[in-house]
């Protein structure tokens, strides 16, 4: 409608936009998405022509653009480009994520559930396994439209867990709606979750020389157990906002190439320019098959430290403001102490405040986060 050509590319991962997106020399990607969420959360990602996402200030200006009168701008008669169906665009993207696997590894001897959340990946992921040699169950493999991320997919794992025990798996892979974070499963059928990834990424790539800046890249909600481990193996962890568009952010400016998040976004930035679930999997299968011990002992580096997160709903006004949370959280503070963190942030999408604490003593951990959301109650 204002003159640009569009590639219609069907369902397909975040991740995949993105590479299609530089790969093609477009000049803007965008995903429609409800990411981890019900169907009824879509969204939209927008990427540059260099595969990484816009800007906050750049999409703030979209979005006035967007309220304002915009007929003006749009083309008329023959100016109104056309809309082309990229009949290859899956088989592009199954080809560059099976690529980034080290070409001396393959999968073959490995029984692998995969769970594609009822998603994107649905019809990528299956294939690019089963091609480079894994014996692979599928579950959330039969999108309707309604069914995305119901109860399937890495926020909701009972059921790939019930499978992976069913099948005498060696792994389970958990992808969310649109592929861009993945959560593991083990042997066992007990979740692994992105800080646990992340250190055996970061182990193994500082192993063979391949780990840049001297450490990772994760959010404030990391365990304080991924910073311990860290630091026991001689390397550092820089800590971001919660956003998988903040890690990234850091990873650029200060040169890293792992980061991410707790919840299972995982960059490994010589690859990807934003979280890919299977590309990062592939990583961990490539660790698995190099070192060929059960995952539970691979992906189990460090102890977590007791971290308790609770979520507060409020109604109106900035709770976190009023003076009696100020004291209480000050006081919380004190007594964690040196040895422990506290974490407090409101959601960008929703009338909620999120707590959370964590410290060797579980009990003063589940004292301080009742306490603090008992108050922020009270006040709300």
């Amino acid at each position: 409608a204002v003159g640009m050509d569009v590639y219609l590319l069907g369902p397909m991962p975040t991740p995949a936009v993105a590479m299609l997106t530089r790969s093609l020399r477009a000049d803007l990607g965008v995903m429609i998405s409800a990411s981890h969420n019900p169907y009824e959360d879509n969204g939209i990602k927008l990427f540059r022509p260099d595969g990484y996402k816009l800007s906050d200030s750049v999409e703030a200006d979209i979005e006035k653009l967007m309220d304002s009168d915009m007929s003006k701008s749009l083309s008329q008669g023959r100016e109104i480009a056309r809309a082309y169906r990229d009949e290859e665009a899956r088989t592009r993207y199954i080809e560059y994520a099976k690529r980034t696997l080290p070409k001396n590894i393959d999968l073959s001897g490995l029984r692998v559930v995969l769970d594609c959340a009822n998603g994107a990946a649905y019809k990528v992921a299956p294939v690019a396994l089963w091609e480079l040699g894994a014996e692979v169950f599928t579950i959330g493999v039969e999108p309707d439209g309604y069914n995305i991320n119901d109860k399937v997919g890495s926020t909701a794992t009972e059921a790939i867990r019930a499978k992976v025990k069913e099948v005498r798996a060696d792994i389970g892979i958990a992808l969310d709606g649109d592929a861009d974070r993945v959560i593991i499963i083990d042997e066992k059928g007990e979740e692994v979750d992105g800080d646990q990834f992340m250190a055996v990424i970061a182990q193994s790539w500082h192993e063979r020389g391949l780990l840049l800046g001297g450490g990772l890249v994760a959010t404030v909600m990391s365990n304080l157990g991924l910073e311990r481990y860290l630091q026991s193996i001689g390397l550092s962890l820089e800590r971001t906002a919660v956003g998988d568009r903040y890690v990234l952010e850091a990873m650029r400016a200060k040169g890293f190439n792992v980061g991410g998040e707790q919840s299972g976004h995982i960059i490994l930035s010589d690859f990807t320019t934003t979280g890919d679930g299977l590309v990062a999997a592939l990583q961990l299968l490539s660790v698995l098959k190099q070192i060929g011990k059960p995952v539970s002992e691979i992906c189990s580096r460090f102890e977590k430290v007791p971290q308790l997160l609770q979520s507060v709903r409020y109604k109106t006004g900035k709770p976190l403001d009023h003076k009696l949370v100020v004291q209480v959280i000050a006081e919380s503070k004190a007594r964690l102490g040196a040895g422990g963190r506290l974490v407090i942030r409101e959601s960008g999408t929703e009338p909620v405040i999120r707590v959370m604490a964590e410290g060797d003593d579980r009990g003063l951990v589940e004292a301080v986060v009742a306490e603090i959301t008992s108050t922020i109650r009270q006040v709300a």
